[in-house]
C-alpha cells in the first residue's frame, strides 16, 4: 500500500513500549483498510460486470431504448417487488383471456364433434381391434377428440396453455386420418370435409388469437424493459455508494499517513541521497506514480511533464517518506519479477501474493490522488 509499511516505522515522539503499541495499532489499521479495499473491490466487479452485459446486450434493445416512452420511465423506476407484483398480475390477467379464447374455441369444437362424420374421430383409433398392424409405423403421434376434451378440462397444470395448441391437435385428428387412409375412402374424405370445415370456423377465431398474442408480446417486452430499467437504478445507486465509500476510504488513508508520518523521525541526509538514486532505478510506470507522489502535496510540480527537476531537498516530510515507502515496494516488485525465471521455486507465493496485491492498492490510490479535493457528490 502506496504510503506507510507500519512494519518498518521508526518513533521517536514515544518511548520503546509505545513504539510496539504504535505500530501494531498503525498495522491493524492498514489491515482493516485492506479488508475494506478488498470488499469495496468485490462491489465494484459486481457493477463492471453488469455494465458489461448491459453494454453487449445493448444492440438488440436499442429500438426500445432510443424511444420516448423509455426516456419517461427512467424518470421514474418501481422497485423489484412492485415490479414482480405488476408482472405476477399481469401474467394473471394474460392467462384469463387466453382461457377466454379456449372457451371460444370449445364452441367451434363442439360444432366440429357433432357433425354426423365425426364419429370416426371421437376416440383413440383401436389399432388391434381393427388389426392396423402398421399403423404406429405411418402415425407418429395419434390424436382424437377425447384426448382433446380431457387436456382442455385438465386443471394440474398439464393442459393446454394456448389456443393455438388445441388448434394443432384438431388438425392433427383429420390429418392423420388422411395420412393412414386411403384418398378414395370413406374415412379420409370425412376427414378432408371436416378439416375445411374447421379451418373455416378457425379463420373467424384467428384475429382474436393474434390480438392477443400481439398484447402479451408488447405486456412481456414491457416487463422486461422495466426490470432492465430498475437494475439499471439499482446499479446506479451502488455506483455512487461505491464511490463515496471509497472517497472515505481514500480519505481514512490519508490521515492515517498523515498520522504515522508525524510520529516518524525525519529522512536523514543520506537518506533522501539514497532517495534520489532509487527513484532513477524506478520503471516508467513507477517513476511515473512516484512523480504523482511528489505532485499531491505540491500543485504546481509538472509530474506529467517531458523533463522534470526534483530536489529532494525540498520536499516536505510526508512527501519523502511516501516516497521511501513506494520507491521500496516498487523496487522490491521489480526485483522479484526481474528474478523470477531465475530462482522462481525460492520465491515464497504468499509474500509474492501480497506484495501484488499490495501494489495494486496503490496503483489505485495513486490513481484516485488527484481526486482528493474533489468530494463526489451523493
Amino acid at each position: 500500500m502506496e504510503g506507510v509499511d507500519a512494519s518498518n516505522l521508526d518513533l521517536e515522539k514515544v518511548g520503546p513500549q509505545g513504539n510496539a503499541a504504535e505500530v501494531d495499532g498503525f498495522r491493524c489499521s492498514v489491515d482493516e483498510l485492506v479488508m475494506k479495499v478488498d470488499q469495496l473491490e468485490q462491489r465494484v466487479n459486481e457493477v463492471e460486470k453488469f455494465y458489461l452485459n448491459a453494454s453487449i446486450k445493448q444492440p438488440n434493445t436499442s429500438k426500445n431504448t432510443s424511444s420516448g416512452k423509455h426516456k419517461d420511465k427512467e424518470k421514474h423506476v418501481p422497485g423489484f417487488k412492485k415490479l414482480q407484483l405488476e408482472a405476477s398480475r399481469g401474467e394473471a390477467a394474460a392467462a384469463k383471456r387466453m382461457q377466454e379464447l379456449m372457451r371460444q374455441f370449445g364452441t367451434i369444437l363442439r360444432q366440429i364433434t357433432q357433425h354426423k362424420w365425426a364419429w370416426p374421430f371421437m376416440q383413440p383409433v383401436d389399432v388391434e381391434g381393427l388389426g392396423l398392424h402398421d399403423y404406429y409405423e405411418i402415425i407418429d403421434r395419434p390424436m382424437d377428440f377425447s384426448t382433446i376434451k380431457n387436456q382442455m378440462e385438465a386443471r394440474d397444470g398439464a393442459g393446454y396453455k394456448h389456443v393455438r395448441e388445441i388448434f394443432a391437435d384438431v388438425r392433427l385428428v383429420f390429418k392423420n386420418a388422411m395420412k393412414y387412409n386411403d384418398e378414395k375412402s370413406d374415412v379420409h374424405r370425412m376427414a378432408k370435409t371436416l378439416l375445411e370445415k374447421f379451418e373455416e370456423k378457425w379463420l373467424q377465431l384467428l384475429p382474436k388469437v393474434t390480438e392477443e398474442e400481439k398484447r402479451r408480446e408488447e405486456e412481456e417486452a414491457e416487463v422486461q424493459l422495466n426490470m432492465q430499467l430498475a437494475q439499471e437504478a439499482a446499479h446506479a445507486k451502488l455506483a455512487r455508494d461505491l464511490c463515496n465509500e471509497l472517497y472515505e476510504a481514500d480519505t481514512h488513508l490519508e490521515e492515517l499517513r498523515e498520522m504515522v508520518v508525524t510520529r516518524c523521525r525525519k529522512i536523514s541526509i543520506e537518506e533522501k541521497r539514497n532517495l534520489g538514486i532509487a527513484l532513477t532505478k524506478l520503471s516508467p510506470e513507477d517513476l511515473s506514480k512516484a512523480l504523482e507522489i511528489v505532485a499531491q502535496n505540491n500543485p504546481l510540480f509538472p509530474a506529467s511533464a517531458e523533463e522534470v527537476e526534483l530536489d529532494i531537498d525540498a520536499q516536505s516530510e510526508l512527501t519523502l517518506w511516501r516516497l521511501k515507502f513506494f520507491v521500496k515496494d516498487a523496487l522490491e516488485v521489480q526485483g522479484k519479477s526481474t528474478s523470477k525465471g531465475d530462482n522462481s521455486n525460492s520465491v515464497n507465493p504468499n509474500i509474492s501474493a501480497a506484495s501484488k496485491r499490495k501494489k495494486e492498492i496503490c496503483d489505485a490510490l495513486v490513481k484516485n490522488a488527484k481526486k482528493r479535493n474533489k468530494k463526489p457528490s451523493k
